[in-house]
């Protein structure tokens, strides 16, 4: 059972929603029936010994590969 992200297209609302194969989708504000699907991002995070640095470290302080939280990175 999936998590997925909608928004209202009446009142502009963002929610998360559980969704089951009977889930009838309505907006938790004003109870809307008209929404849409937004497309999200998941994280996950490698566990890494103390000290370590991620596989994708290049020698400077932080990611400075500019793909941290993007999903593009296989240390996420």
């Amino acid at each position: 059972m999936p998590i997925f992200e909608y928004q209202c297209k009446s009142c502009e609302g963002l929610f998360e929603l559980l969704v089951r194969s009977d889930t009838v989708v309505q907006c938790p504000e004003c109870g809307s029936g008209d929404v849409s699907k937004r497309l999200s991002l998941f994280a996950s995070r490698v566990k890494q010994g103390a000290g370590e640095s991620p596989s994708c470290f290049t020698g400077r302080a932080g990611c400075d590969l500019g793909k941290c939280g993007s999903g593009l990175c296989g240390v996420e």
